[in-house]
């Protein structure tokens, strides 16, 4: 330290000595303040991985869009309620994570085939073990994890003024989005995760590192490692793909084909590339849309589920001249490009579109004389906030009626899957509303409790049809309650009976592992706030997939915005003296009242540039606005670890919250967001003087 060194020439060995405490001072706080930063990354990361990774081999997690964050919050919330009692819970880390990864991996749920009585399998050709056994098993193992990893973010915490702690930990979040979507950007594989986050957490225990801990670290990454190199596999930035190749002739439906490419999302049975000839003997609903058009209309086709390329196959053998195919999967198109036997996608008339369906449609100034929503039914979740398969946009009575402006004059629209009949009635019934007539529709084979069905609609009769749709009218999904899949508007049995469970188990173990639950009654209000910020979060999660498109690059990106508007409002909050809280909720309730009086698809009108802006300002002034709130009562809390805690266990229930949207769809979220500030603002008014607490 040559500074210190003048001084003690200059000022004598007391005063040299003082100041190089200092020194060392100043330099261990910002190590304890990188510290804080590394394991707040980490745990952001190791989040994020989960919700991705465990739902890329267990289906029951499918349907369930939250359940890896729920668990993960019950999880962070007890390990910071922990943080001044108990021993130390992140030396574990390694242990509970290499136990999660191994179950995962020896007991995974796959869906072999879509009818028949044995359609789920597990490893080796075993049964999967039963629904509630494997459910619970990975709620409590994340549970364990992020536990553990929690408390250690906790013991660094707690070392801090609340705010000050606070802000370092969102700053390791940002950055945790920010590693997290570039290895999804690069569609690495899981080892590339488990390495970075095993890699962090050896740093993070330093040289207090036990043997045990690093060969743990060492068996994640090398289960990792196994299941990324299998040979079939292939990760995308939404599943895990497994793709085989049959070059040499297989049977297929009682005749031989060759060249047949066979995948499967996320243990899903996703889709099948055949030769052109070989679909007009076995899949002959393909060509059904043709019949209602002349060749000599077909110029211009858009395809929205491009896929592997079976359609963009059709569509040129029919005669199309240019076809726009969007396809929101890249890996799902490069094996099309490869492995399609009839090279569809080296077409020169054919234009690859990497994007959201529903965003291209929004966004294109083309017209077209035939537009193919070819079998859109993914499965996949836009993440782990918000009840959305990534498909959920495209089939909105809003979302008909755009497409029905990109028709040309004469043009036909169509749509084909395997349908249960409620949603053929519900489709057809959409299309007859938008269209002003009965669509067309064409049955074909069944395929379990589905039918195989092709819909078809125009902008004038329908040519060539001789089966007009006579069925039920059924409610047409919208842009505010986008669930085409749900029959009727409620919370399924399955859902409630989940959740429940969910919260009564997290009752037992916060009473067990943070001790009794009496020590957050202070902090109820930051408890309703945690509840509030979540349903704010799943709304602009939801508010932007619809504006802008359900990719990850745009999940992302509003997570990102999250978290630096709740930076912007801690920055706020240490360096300006802020109003009175009345004065603070005022403004939020305002911000909120305009959040509602807008709503988000009437943004839809606006150029892409003006539309981001006016959504960013109606989707993150209430979140800025909230933790301004956040912040000064946080600020003020005598244990910033409990108060965080009982923030955390909030948001749980805010999660739990959000399949009310399943009821009321996404915009009532707001009144509820509403209501639960004003829960916080009233139990925040009756709480204990800090003086007598």
């Amino acid at each position: 330290m040559p500074g210190v060194t003048e001084r003690v020439e200059r000022l004598g060995p007391a005063t040299a000595e003082r100041d190089a405490g200092r020194v060392e001072a100043r330099e261990g706080l910002a190590m304890l303040r990188g510290r804080l930063v590394a394991a707040s990354f980490l745990m952001l990361f190791v989040e994020l991985a989960l919700i991705r990774w465990t739902g890329a081999n267990n289906i029951h997690l499918a349907y369930l869009t939250n359940f890896v964050l729920l668990a993960s919050f019950l999880g962070i919330g007890i390990g910071f309620l922990r943080a001044e009692s108990g021993p130390e819970l992140f030396r574990f880390a390694p242990v509970a994570l290499a136990v999660l990864v191994g179950f995962v991996l020896l007991f995974p749920v796959e869906l072999t085939t879509l009818a028949g009585p044995n359609q789920l399998h597990g490893a080796f050709g075993w049964k999967p073990l039963p629904q509630w056994l494997s459910l619970a098993c990975v709620f409590g193992l994340t549970v364990a994890v992020m536990g553990c990893i929690g408390h250690g973010v906790a013991r660094i915490f707690v070392r801090f003024r609340p705010l000050e702690a606070y802000r370092l930990d969102i700053l390791g979040s940002l950055l945790g989005i920010a590693a997290f979507s570039g290895l999804a950007f690069l569609e690495l594989p899981p080892v590339a995760w488990g390495a970075f986050a095993a890699v962090l957490l050896a740093v993070l225990l330093g040289r207090s590192a036990r043997w045990w801990q690093l060969a743990a670290l060492v068996v994640v990454v090398a289960l990792l490692g196994v299941e990324s190199t299998a040979k079939y596999d292939h990760w995308s930035p939404y599943y895990k793909i497994t793709a085989h190749y049959y070059g040499k002739p297989i049977s297929v439906a009682g005749i031989r084909a060759s060249g047949v490419l066979v995948v499967s999302a996320n243990n899903i049975p996703h889709q099948t590339a055949y030769r052109v000839r070989t679909l007009k003997q076995i899949e002959r609903f393909y060509f059904f849309p043709y019949r209602h058009i002349p060749r000599s209309r077909l110029n211009n086709v858009l395809i929205v589920g491009a896929g592997t390329g079976n359609d963009v196959a059709v569509a040129l053998s029919q005669g199309a001249k240019h076809i726009d195919a969007v396809e929101i999967d890249p890996e799902l198109q490069r094996l099309g490009a490869r492995y399609h036997p009839d090279r569809p996608y080296q077409n020169p008339r054919v234009s690859v579109h990497i994007d959201d369906g529903r965003a291209f449609v929004e966004r294109t100034h083309n017209h077209y004389d035939l537009i193919l929503f070819a079998l859109p039914d993914s499965l996949t979740l836009l993440s782990g906030q918000g009840n959305l398969r990534l498909e959920n946009y495209l089939f909105t009575k809003e979302s008909m009626r755009d497409v029905r402006k990109l028709l040309k004059p004469g043009g036909t629209f169509a749509m084909y899957n395997y349908y249960e009949p409620f949603l053929l009635d519900r489709y057809a019934g959409t299309l007859d509303t938008v269209y002003g007539q009965a669509p067309c529709v064409e049955l074909g084979d069944p395929l379990g409790g589905r039918r195989q069905a092709v819909i078809t609609a125009g902008t004038g009769a329908t040519r060539n049809c001789a089966t007009p749709w006579h069925g039920r009218h059924l409610s047409a999904p919208t842009d505010d309650h986008p669930f085409p899949y749900l029959q009727h508007r409620e919370i399924p049995r399955f859902y409630l009976k989940t959740l429940g469970l969910m919260l009564l188990a997290s009752l037992v173990l916060v009473r067990l592992a943070g001790g009794p639950l009496r020590r957050m009654t202070r902090y109820i209000d930051l408890a309703f706030m945690g509840a509030a910020f979540l349903l704010l979060e799943t709304k602009n999660v939801v508010q932007f997939a619809l504006l802008f498109g359900t990719t990850w690059f745009v999940n992302s990106l509003v997570f990102a915005g999250v978290l630096l508007s709740v930076y912007a409002a801690v920055e706020t909050a240490r360096h300006v003296r802020l109003p009175h809280p009345t004065i603070l909720y005022t403004a939020l309730f305002a911000a909120l009242a305009v959040a509602w009086l807008v709503p988000p698809d009437s943004l839809l009108s606006l150029d892409p540039v003006p539309r981001f802006f006016a959504a960013v300002a109606l989707a993150f002034a209430p979140i800025y606005l909230a933790n301004l709130v956040f912040a000064q009562r946080f600020g003020g809390s005598i244990s910033s670890t409990t108060a965080f805690g009982a923030n955390l266990l909030g948001a749980m229930v805010g999660g739990v919250l959000e399949y009310l949207a399943l009821i009321t769809g996404y915009r009532f979220l707001l009144v509820v967001v509403a209501a639960l500030y004003a829960m916080a603002f009233l139990t925040s008014r009756l709480r204990v003087p800090a003086s007598a607490q």
